[in-house]
């Protein structure tokens, strides 16, 4: 079988190449280096070493996934040729190395035999004086994304081979760490002759003009900035975590799913608004609060075994994927319209595959029928609203708008009657249906029911705080007004809609 021999370099001269690799590099195989840009290069090369490099492929490729690409197809081909070849890369074979793992992925009839080198990784490691056991990431500066960052980490980013690429790193690293965060540069780390270590702010990472082919960037953990940590998803769950563990806060410990369902209604209308009439930073506070709803509950179902965090993360990517065959399946491109259908059917699809769920639209009596669609876990003046035109349609509705009058009588006396008598379960019950058939009323009127009432309040806002300014140019304490003072500043903000002088005693 055609063969590869994989050696590696390591990050300096001639001294730091391993004795077997140097004996393969002298053997008298076809011998292909990466680049010929590595300190141990020439002194092979004059020790008659016969090579060749894909120096041209750098040069010719419009990206480095091509340049890769195209040196493993290059590769693959002469080993089928020759039986046998050795590939020689800077460093150690398996880091830092996609070329390696392109080859180990090939499809070709080629075996990959991975030799010895030492990795640049050490040196960085020892000239820095850190452990690595206390945890870090090495990753690669050509293909570096934000979400694979981790702050609490040292984070070692190699392949940073000119100032172009340091400027991407910088930019992604900005989306995690402060502008003025403390990086260290580090080119050729061991290689004394070529050796330069610089710490400076990762604003100036791409400033500097000795970058090369041998330089990495390191970033120390951030175990003291807190703008840095603040930024961390995994940071802020930890933190829900402390809120309800022993010694955490008495008020987040005393929670529970039933106690936080209001929070969640509120923070989610709160959104809701700050979306339409926000500033930005404004929003960003809101969704804030919406997000601790939900790691609250998570972190509360995690510790009842209901289920976790990263359940709650697994059930909304799946569901993406599910719900979105036209851009993560075979599915081609869809209008917008053609998407709106297929999130129907796909929902529908769920539906007879999850016949078990407790939601009335998902598994019980309401998952067929003229009320399946209803969203009846929604606001529920909505929700009243959509049920009444549901059953409409089918000819369940009044024949006339004074019926509807009538029925709003009924269930008003029916009320009254059900507070006399005390039952306060009857008194919630009536109310309910008073509401109920007041929204019926409104939509026989064709008038929006949660409108009315939004409108109602603002107008309820603007009189109150119209009776504040007065009580106030009067210096009249509110909660010493009496009643009948409290109608007359009442009637003032109904009539004047705004106040600046006296009123009668």
């Amino acid at each position: 079988m055609a063969r590869v021999l994989v050696v590696g370099l390591g990050p300096g001269g001639l001294d730091s190449v391993p004795l077997g690799v140097y004996r393969l590099l002298t053997s008298g195989r076809p011998v292909y280096f990466r680049t010929f840009v590595h300190p141990c290069v020439p002194q092979l090369l004059a020790q008659g070493v016969q090579a060749t490099s894909f120096d041209e492929v750098y040069e010719t490729e419009p990206s480095f996934s091509s340049v890769y690409a195209r040196i493993t197809a290059i590769l693959t081909q002469a080993a089928l040729a020759e039986g046998e070849v050795v590939y020689a890369v800077p460093g150690h074979p398996s880091v830092g190395e996609q070329t390696v793992q392109n080859l180990l992925r090939s499809d070709e009839a080629v075996e990959v035999v991975l030799g010895g080198g030492q990795s640049f990784v050490d040196a960085v490691w020892a000239r820095l004086q850190i452990d690595p056991a206390e945890g870090f990431l090495l990753l690669d500066g050509t293909n570096l994304r934000s979400n694979t960052l981790q702050p609490t980490l040292h984070t070692l980013i190699a392949q940073v081979y000119d100032k172009s690429t340091a400027g991407e790193v910088k930019l992604t690293l900005m989306q995690v760490y402060p502008d003025e965060y403390p990086v260290t540069v580090i080119r050729a780390a061991g290689v004394s002759e070529l050796e330069r270590i610089q710490q400076m702010p990762l604003y100036q990472l791409d400033w500097q003009d000795w970058l090369d082919h041998l330089t990495s960037v390191y970033v120390p953990p951030a175990t003291q900035s807190t703008q840095t940590l603040h930024r961390d998803p995994g940071v802020l769950l930890d933190l829900v975590k402390r809120l309800r563990a022993p010694g955490g806060c008495p008020w987040d410990r005393a929670q529970t799913h039933l106690s936080l369902r209001p929070f969640v209604l509120e923070e989610a209308y709160e959104v809701a608004y700050a979306l339409t009439h926000g500033r930005p930073e404004e929003q960003a506070d809101e969704l804030g609060d919406l997000l601790l709803q939900v790691l609250l509950n998570a972190a509360i179902a995690e510790e009842t075994g209901e289920f976790s965090w990263r359940d709650v993360v697994q059930a909304l990517a799946d569901k993406l994927v599910r719900r979105h065959p036209h851009v993560f399946g075979t599915l081609g491109p869809l209008t917008v319209g053609e998407v709106q259908a297929l999130w129907d059917t796909v929902k529908a699809e769920e539906r007879q595959q999850q016949p078990n769920q407790t939601f009335p639209n998902n598994g019980n009596a309401l998952s067929e029928g003229v009320l399946a669609h209803v969203k009846w876990y929604g606001p529920p003046l909505q929700t009243a609203l959509d049920l009444q035109e549901r059953a409409a349609r089918v000819g369940f509705d009044w024949e006339r708008l004074e019926d509807v009058l009538e029925k709003v009588k009924e269930e008003w006396q029916e009320v009254l009657t059900a507070q006399q008598q005390g039952q306060t379960e009857d008194v919630v019950e009536e109310l309910g249906d008073l509401l109920f058939v007041l929204v019926n009323f409104a939509r026989w009127l064709q008038v929006d029911a949660e409108q009315a009432l939004m409108n109602a309040n603002k107008k309820f806002i603007d009189r109150f705080q119209t009776m504040e300014r007065a009580a106030a140019i009067n210096r009249e304490s509110l909660q010493e007004l009496t009643l009948k003072r409290w109608d007359e500043y009442w009637r003032i903000a109904k009539t004047k809609g705004n106040y600046s002088g006296k009123t009668e005693a």
